[in-house]
């Protein structure tokens, strides 16, 4: 237990160097298959430890014998904190290993790391969300804070595209965002199928269903680096201002802490500056879209 604390943190656990270096044991609690690539992982921390993030971080996940990836937290910390979640897209040893896991098996959690979405500076104004494929993950994050603590916020709008229906994460969730009154959510996919009765078309085509008040908007945007220079043109179109928009820039990433250089766009690393940036601060750097 920390001085004048009621619960204990992940970044209280142990010494400084521990707290950068050294995995905590997590348990996998559940574990749900979202489509034939993607999981989604609830893990708990130990003796009631809280991972205390904020939306758009990241933790340093690790299996014994395969090594180590940064996976972003999908979890909102306005619900368990204890307890949060993983979604983990099956692409490489270590989350090939991850989804051969079962509840009840254990993984190493460093973190959690990065800069997140400044929800504070949210408050009071109209939100626009526009994630794409697996960028709903990492954003699901904000949405569900900025739902729990909705009388704090002015419209919600989410445009959410995918490749196609079956690459569409968090089904049940999307009903209910869609049933929700004080929720605007409009779905697109690249190609449609024989059952898809909605909208066909990649997520920019969903922009001129919708019309805000520009100077009372925040914008956020995660997705594939492909997607961004379209949906930013499309934000900046409406007449979003480029400091409230913000992105997620999480390739590349590796080690979470600055040291192996993997994710070093220009000066700037995106494990501690970022990996969420406002568009004012990285329009100007090469290689950040």
């Amino acid at each position: 237990m920390i001085a004048n604390k009621s619960y204990v943190t992940l970044a209280d656990y142990g010494s400084v160097d521990n707290q950068l270096f050294m995995p905590v044991p997590t348990r996998i609690k559940k574990v749900v298959s979202l489509n034939d690539l993607n999981k989604l992982f609830t893990l708990e921390l130990p003796g009631g430890m809280s991972l205390d993030h904020r939306p758009g971080q990241f933790v340093e996940v690790s299996i014994f014998g395969v090594g180590e990836a940064p996976i972003s937290i999908t979890s909102s910390p306005s619900r368990s904190n204890s307890q949060f979640e993983l979604c983990v897209r099956k692409v490489g040893d270590l989350t090939s290993a991850f989804h051969n896991m079962r509840a009840g098996d254990i993984v190493g959690i460093r973190g959690p790391f990065g800069r997140g979405f400044p929800i504070e500076k949210f408050r009071g104004k109209d939100i626009l969300f526009a994630p794409g494929g697996l960028g709903l993950p990492p954003l699901r994050s904000l949405i569900n804070q900025v739902l729990d603590e909705r009388a704090h916020f002015g419209r919600v709008i989410i445009l959410y595209g995918a490749r196609n229906p079956d690459e569409l994460l968090f089904k049940d969730e999307l009903k209910e965002w869609g049933d929700r009154k004080d929720v605007e959510l409009l779905l697109t996919v690249d190609k449609g199928e024989e059952n898809w009765k909605g909208h066909v078309g990649v997520i920019t085509t969903l922009f001129k269903e919708i019309s805000i008040y520009p100077r009372n908007t925040i914008a956020v945007t995660v997705g594939p680096p492909v997607m961004y220079r379209f949906v930013l043109m499309e934000f900046l179109a409406k007449g979003i201002t480029e400091g409230n928009i913000y992105l997620s820039l999480e390739r590349r990433m590796k080690c979470g802490i600055g040291k192996c250089g993997h994710c070093q766009i220009n000066n700037v690393y995106s494990c501690q500056s970022g990996p969420v940036f406002p568009y004012s601060e990285i329009k100007g750097l090469e290689e950040a879209l």
